[in-house]
């Protein structure tokens, strides 16, 4: 619930007083943050009062009247309106008149009551400031988190980009300079590296598409029956050959007919990535298992691999944006760090769940849970 300090100056003592009787129990649910507001009221008859509540603490709205025994409300609101502070104004008087308020509101003033007012009609102008004052602060937090991430974001991509091209870079330099030989064939091993370093910024790329597609909402989904057999087996031969060169055997356990109402591109990406991630952090001679079950009206996808494995500190980094799991064992191999965070927001759309299961130098197990009935709701 957010408290919002109210500072009534007035010098007339029973518009004070029936003023903080208005406002005193007075509690707002705003439904365009599904919050809650109370309020604490304070006083002050003129202009000194004024400076000392001022002091102690900072109001959110101050009720601010025209005419002070010391000053004018106009005074008041000027010299607020010279100092960065983050509190609205409604001004009230007695001499009212379509000047007074367009010269108050012009001077910076939110709103304009007349007097004689009813406590509803405050309670009115007080409701509306309230409303638009944390609407206004919630949206200048949201603005600087955009950019606290947009920094990160930039920050995270500049470092991920940086050493491949620092690489590269460097590789070029020893070709320029005959580092290691005369002949074309001597640097084969070189060029070797620059097309792995290459393929991974590729990837990277590829993965921020994805990424920035599926959070942006733009990308258009095609809702259809999807055989998952064919996916299945389908990942499995995008990564034979590797699995084959490192003596990797791949077991699949499907289900006859297995489908699901998805977009094809989706689930796909969740198949290739799963499978390629297997083979890719598994060791030499490992297996790797894939099943698809069907319970109920939800489809589950389990990844097994004997591979190099996680901690469970590990294990909770994983599904972060630009999350990698680096040491020795994983350091040769390359990575966008987007990946799984980009299935994540897949598995989302389907009202669906990622787990993984980890022992270091046993394997993981990649669990996945889609909904299908959820996702044309989510289109």
């Amino acid at each position: 619930m957010d408290l919002l300090n109210i500072l009534i100056v007035d010098d007339e003592y029973g518009m004070r007083r029936g003023a903080e009787r208005a406002l005193r129990k007075m509690h707002l649910h705003l439904h365009d943050i599904n919050g809650d507001v109370s309020f604490n009221i304070r006083t002050a008859a003129d202009g000194r009062e004024f400076d000392e509540r001022m002091a102690e603490e900072q109001p959110d709205i101050v009720i601010l009247d025209y005419k002070l025994p010391d000053t004018t409300g106009l005074d008041i609101l000027d010299r607020l309106m010279k100092q960065p502070l983050d509190l609205l104004v409604i001004m009230i008087t007695a001499y009212a008149s379509l000047d007074t308020a367009v010269t108050a509101t012009r001077r910076g003033a939110y709103d304009f009551l007349a007097k004689p007012f009813t406590p509803e009609e405050l309670r009115g102008a007080v409701r509306k400031a309230a409303r638009h004052l944390i609407l206004q602060r919630q949206a200048r937090r949201l603005a600087e988190e955009k950019r606290q991430v947009r920094f990160q974001f930039v920050s995270v991509l500049a470092h991920e980009m940086k050493a491949p091209i620092s690489a590269i870079e460097g590789y070029l330099q020893m070709m320029r300079e005959r580092a290691v030989g005369e002949t074309l064939a001597d640097y084969d091993h070189i060029v070797d590296r620059c097309l792995v370093r290459i393929e991974g910024m590729r990837k990277l790329i590829s993965d921020l598409l994805d990424m920035t597609s599926i959070e942006s909402g733009q990308r258009q989904r095609v809702i259809a029956t999807v055989d998952l057999g064919e996916i299945a087996r389908q990942a499995v031969e995008n990564v034979k050959a590797e699995a084959a060169r490192r003596g990797i055997t791949i077991d699949l356990d499907l289900p006859e007919g297995a489908g699901i109402e998805a977009d094809r591109a989706e689930i796909e990406m969740i198949f290739n990535n799963l499978v390629s991630n297997a083979v890719k952090y598994n060791r030499d001679g490992g297996r790797v298992g894939v099943r698809v079950q069907e319970v109920e009206d939800e489809i589950r996808l389990d990844v097994e691999d004997s591979g190099i494995g996680m901690t469970p500190e590990e294990c909770q980094r994983l599904f972060r944006d630009f999350s990698r799991i680096k040491n020795d064992k994983t350091r040769h191999i390359s990575g966008s760090g987007l990946g799984l965070s980009t299935l994540k927001k897949i598995v989302t759309l389907y009202d669906g769940d990622i787990s993984v299961e980890s022992r270091p130098d046993v394997g993981s197990t990649f669990s996945v849970v889609l909904r299908p009935g959820s996702a044309n709701a989510s289109r």
